[in-house]
Order: C-alpha cells, then structure tokens, then sequence
C-alpha cells in the first residue's frame, strides 16, 4: 500500500513563495510518475507538473512554467513544488498524484490560499 501525504500549504500574499511537500510511504519501487494538480472550488482538475521517477525528467503545465519548480529527494520519498511569484489564480487546493501499471494513488491535498 502507497501512501502520500501533501503538506506546507498556507496562507502567502501576492508576489510571495510556498514550497510543498509529497511524502511517499509505502512501496515506492512500482511508482513510474509523480504528478501535481490542482482543483478550485468549482473547477475541474488541473495539472500542474510532473516528475518521472525513471529519468528525472520534468515538465510543467504553461499556467505556471518559470514559476514553479518540482524536485525530489529519494532518500526521503519526498518531491517538492516550489511556487514563486504566487499569483492571486493560485490559490486552490494541491494534490499529489502517483501510480504505475493498475495503481494510482492521490494525497488528501493541501490548502493555498494567495490574498491581495
């Protein structure tokens, strides 16, 4: 069984910078790729970035390219998405999402709220 957990979600004014956390627990070997999303009341899903556990390889979704950048630390299973510049639009909830063949698994998500 899989596990991830988002945190380091909060409150940031316009301009300002968070950096989340998806910790992954569980039998990690399996995963083939790490997704971020996002949803707004109201909204469908978003993609936001992934990171492919194989290559390290890194894309990110044009709303927040040059603004957001995902990593990783293996010896922890964590990823990371650093926001900068957050934008007033940013502000939703954000999952992490992680799978391979006949898996998936998503985090309860984390709150981001940018204010004015």
């Amino acid at each position: 069984q899989v596990q991830l957990l988002e945190s380091g979600g909060g409150v940031v004014q316009a301009g300002g910078s968070l950096r989340l956390s998806c910790s992954v627990s569980g039998f990690t070997a399996e995963m083939d790729y790490m997704y971020w999303y996002r949803r707004a009341p109201g909204k469908g899903r978003e993609y936001v970035g992934e990171i492919r556990p194989s290559d390290g390889h890194i894309d990110y979704a044009n709303s927040v390219k040059g603004r957001f950048t995902i990593s990783e630390d293996n010896a922890k299973n964590t990823v990371f998405l650093q926001m900068n510049n957050l934008e007033l639009d940013d502000t939703t909830v954000y999952y992490c999402n992680a799978g391979g063949i006949g898996t998936d698994y998503w985090g309860p998500g984390t709150q981001v709220t940018v204010s004015s």
